[in-house]
């Protein structure tokens, strides 16, 4: 499958995964956010994801992986990322705690979807690196997108629509490697 093929249709699989996410979990502010919901979250997305994998034992490994991270990251208190919003509403503190919980989050996930890669060293290390770059550039981008949306509109729609565009970033940017996973 080309890369461009490949990573639309990894960018659709994370993006629908967290609409179906939605259907299962509330959003909230940080606080509310607890493992079972970051657990419940991470399954859709990895379920979707996981079905673009080739191997089935791929994909199961993808699936409990991605659980196994979003459950650390939550209890640990960084959060469950993607679905939660930043309670300040100071743009700048925002833009700054996405890049730090989305760094560090990214780099939780990433560790963790690790073990589910079976490919050389290096793709495994791109892999954890890509996973927190994305986060990183996407929460802020998304929060910041969710922010502005809630004062004009003065909905918190508008952070959920921030929320998934956050998505969609991740979807885009780790699609782009997300390929090299496949064999």
């Amino acid at each position: 499958m080309p890369l461009f093929n490949f990573n639309f249709l990894w960018t659709l699989a994370t993006f629908s995964g967290f609409l179906l996410s939605l259907l299962l979990i509330e959003i909230g502010e940080k606080p509310d956010i607890g493992v079972l919901e970051a657990a419940i979250g991470g399954f859709a997305i990895a379920l979707f994801q996981g079905l673009l994998l080739k191997q089935p034992l791929v994909c199961i490994r993808w699936i409990l992986s991605s659980l196994l991270g979003w459950s650390i990251i939550t209890a640990i208190g960084i959060g469950g990322l993607g679905w939660f919003v930043f309670s300040t509403q100071f743009l700048p503190l925002r833009i700054l705690y996405g890049v730090i919980y989305g760094g560090l989050g990214g780099l939780g996930i990433g560790l963790t979807q690790w073990l589910a890669i079976s490919q050389p060293a290096s793709v495994m290390w791109r892999w954890i690196f890509v996973s927190s770059a994305s986060w990183a550039i996407a929460i802020p981008f998304g929060s910041a997108v969710g922010i502005v949306l809630r004062r004009l509109t003065h909905l918190f729609l508008g952070e959920v629509i921030g929320l998934a565009i956050t998505w969609l970033l991740v979807g885009m940017l780790t699609g782009i490697n997300a390929h090299k996973l496949r064999s």
